[in-house]
């Protein structure tokens, strides 16, 4: 399973990024221009994945590495946030609410 930091994932350009926390976990907060489409709900919503390289993160990266498996399995090229939003937030990094 391919992964990134969350430091790597803040200098990315590019690349679309689906958070896959519930939606009021979304909402509390979340990395600018992230997608919600919840782990929960994802099985109703695999048409609207981007058809690239994408980035997937929850809140500390363990749902987000159990998603990327399973879409990997099916074709998508997805890569895992470790750390997570949590980490994303600790390090100050700006947030969306």
């Amino acid at each position: 399973m391919k992964s990134i930091t969350v430091q790597q994932l803040h200098a990315r350009e590019g690349v679309p990024l689906i958070d896959v926390r519930e939606v009021d976990e979304f909402a509390a907060g979340h990395v600018p221009g992230a997608v919600n489409l919840p782990m929960s709900t994802l099985g109703e919503h695999l048409d609207e994945l981007p058809d690239g390289a994408f980035d997937v993160i929850c809140q500390a990266g363990g749902r987000s590495g159990r998603v990327v498996q399973a879409l990997e399995a099916r074709g998508h090229d997805a890569t895992n946030v470790d750390g997570g939003t949590g980490e994303w937030i600790q390090l100050g990094y700006p947030v969306e609410r």
